[in-house]
């Protein structure tokens, strides 16, 4: 059985440490670093805060090994990421349209009987937009995984058995932040998703992102203007029926409850979860147990302690 445990942010708020002593594992921890790109290897702080047990796994580095010895699959590797790219683009031009309407009728004044309809109209079509474009996103992945076999390509299986073997000496797996595309593309590529049930798995940021079953950026406040929440891709799917929101009240406008509402009810059922600096939410393969102060974003927009047993 997969045990999960998703933490809040670690630069400014370090509890993996603790985390990984009440688990009590011995031996060394597989470290996933590879959102971190080009500074995968600067990894002295992680070792520190976990005891110097970490072998990192370095599945930026092998990637780009990887692809310099098979030009073949980095032209089809890079062609995907520049379809997928350009599906985002006509994705997001859909999605501006229908939020704009949405957000309007959420924030608008009016009878019950006449608004309700009309915002569970605009919050189906937008769950429809995601759904339609989650599809195609897994199409893409399925005809590349068809027609290139990268399982079956001699440095792709070099590298997937190295990762192999450091796993089989590893009870734990951490899986940190960074760049969540970057992360994802690796994971999926080395072969690593399919080594990490049984496993006992502690990630943090775009590391808790991964692990979902679909990957949703968000940011009411960029630096380039307002943002909309987007579906980015089909994720691992080891935590199925979860939105990971790391830093939520700060990338969030907690305070525009009807924009919040907006977004609960758009990828709900699904737990949208707070993962705030110490937040703890912990996965034994059956039931969640949030720690205090970890939150669920709730449909009517205000953030909600959780009961296991609600869950």
């Amino acid at each position: 059985m997969t045990r999960i445990t998703l933490l809040g942010p670690q630069r400014n708020a370090i509890t993996v440490t603790q985390e990984l002593e009440k688990l009590g594992l011995p031996g060394q921890i597989a470290a996933i670093t590879a959102g971190w790109q080009e500074r995968e290897a600067e990894d002295d702080e992680l070792q520190e805060a976990i005891g110097h047990r970490a072998v990192n796994l370095l599945l930026h580095h092998r990637a780009e090994r990887m692809f310099h010895e098979d030009q073949e699959l980095f032209r089809a590797h890079r062609s995907r990421q520049d379809l997928l790219r350009q599906m985002q683009d006509l994705y997001k031009l859909r999605l501006d349209a229908y939020l704009d309407a949405a957000q309007h009728l959420f924030h608008h004044s009016g009878p019950p009987e006449l608004l309700d309809p009309e915002r569970r109209a605009a919050v189906d079509t937008l769950r429809e937009l995601d759904a339609h474009h989650l599809a195609r996103i897994r199409d893409v992945h399925q005809r590349f995984e068809s027609e290139m076999r990268p399982a079956d390509r001699w440095a792709v299986a070099k590298q997937r058995d190295e990762i192999a073997e450091i796993l089989q000496e590893c009870q734990v797996v951490a899986i940190a932040g960074g760049h969540v595309a970057t992360l994802l593309t690796r994971i999926r590529l080395l072969g690593v998703d399919t080594l990490l049930p049984g496993k006992a798995i502690v990630a943090w940021s775009a590391g808790a992102m991964v692990l979902t079953d679909q990957v949703v950026l968000f940011h009411d406040r960029p630096p380039e203007g307002p943002g909309n929440a987007e579906v980015l891709d089909a994720g691992l799917g080891l935590l199925p029926g979860v939105v990971a929101l790391p830093h939520a009240t700060r990338r969030l406008k907690m305070d525009d409850t009807a924009r919040m509402s907006l977004f609960a009810q758009r990828f709900g059922p699904a737990m949208c979860l707070a993962l705030d600096p110490f937040s703890r939410a912990r996965w034994d393969g059956e039931s969640w147990d949030l720690q205090s102060g970890t939150w669920v974003l709730a449909n009517d927009g205000h953030l909600a302690a959780v009961e296991q047993s609600d869950l």
